[in-house]
């Protein structure tokens, strides 16, 4: 007879969440700035597209652009935030084999569209700026949609293998996840078999898909600044980069942490596991919450249409 502690259970009925190993009594205050980030995102998302439906002149692609970021941000962030606060709050740990399956594939699936809508976005900023006499034949409603349903198609089917690579590997170790979410490395990490596959190909969507975009805003962005530097004044300089400040910060929100999390979990060793897993939890949380806090402060337009909404309700 096999040793019960050893049975292979191929698709284990549950994994458990430790949430943040080694902070586990401290949960309680860490829910604390977790559910502050959560609630400005939602706050703050669901503003820009209230805002933007709302406001017949906001109805050209940048603000496009713009909405289809804020619900991949609203979508990113339900799709971990809920079940992180439940253990935080009611250590409620347990989650379903196919209810994990479903959250790496969503996260997944939506941190890659964040990326092409972001390049998208850069796109819009190039034509405005290098061919602004042919942006409104150039972007047009038919095409920002097609790009958008590029965008999400490209997702869907790249990040599609994730759960069914999960899926097909033995796990007879432990079902216990050592972080407060599913994440493709964290969960495919627990199987006893060669996970070299699902490794290569993470790697492979994080570089041929999010790099690929990167390099597509640093060319878009090159050619940008030749066009900016051929402007005849330094005002008229400073005027049209201030048109992609907001852009910028976006990229930086974005990119930064996720590149730095994806690298560390798959390369660096000897960084405690405590703050790996902060780091990757918070970056689902940080861009969702800074993308509307940075368009709402530098977009004059979204500005000045809140202000308006909140003044209008005063009188």
């Amino acid at each position: 007879m096999s040793d019960s502690n050893t049975t292979d259970f191929t698709n284990p009925f549950t994994f458990i969440l430790l949430g943040i190993p080694g902070l586990q009594a401290a949960h309680i205050w860490i829910s604390i700035p977790y559910c502050a980030m959560y609630a400005i995102a939602m706050l703050g998302n669901f503003t820009i597209l209230f805002i933007v439906k709302r406001e017949p002149s906001l109805h050209e692609p940048m603000y496009y652009f713009l909405c289809m970021l804020a619900i991949t941000d609203l979508i990113v962030s339900t799709s971990s935030l809920p079940k992180m606060l439940s253990i935080f709050w009611f250590n409620s740990r347990e989650i379903s084999f196919s209810a994990c399956l479903t959250q790496i594939y969503f996260i997944a699936c939506f941190l890659t569209m964040e990326s092409g809508i972001l390049a998208a976005m850069a796109f819009d900023r190039y034509v405005a700026i290098c061919n602004p006499l042919k942006h409104s034949t150039i972007l047009t409603n038919s095409v920002v949609a097609k790009i958008g349903l590029a965008v999400v198609l490209r997702s869907g089917i790249l990040t599609l293998p994730y759960p069914f690579l999960v899926r097909r590997w033995p796990y007879c170790r432990t079902n216990i996840i050592p972080q407060p979410y599913c994440g493709h490395i964290a969960v495919v990490n627990l199987a006893c078999a060669d996970i070299r596959i699902s490794s290569y190909y993470g790697l492979f969507v994080l570089f041929s898909v999010m790099g690929m975009d990167v390099i597509f805003i640093i060319v878009s962005y090159i050619q940008i600044l030749r066009a900016i530097f051929r402007l005849p004044t330094k005002d008229a300089r400073l005027k049209t980069f201030e048109t992609c400040v907001s852009h910028l910060c976006a990229i930086s929100a974005f990119y930064i942490p996720d590149f730095f999390s994806s690298l560390t979990q798959r390369f660096v060793n000897n960084v405690p596991r405590h703050f790996l897993v902060l780091i990757a939890s918070v970056n689902l949380l940080v861009s969702p919450m800074l993308h509307p806090i940075i368009y709402g402060v530098r977009s004059k337009q979204i500005r000045g249409r809140l202000l308006q909404l909140f003044i209008h309700k005063e009188t």
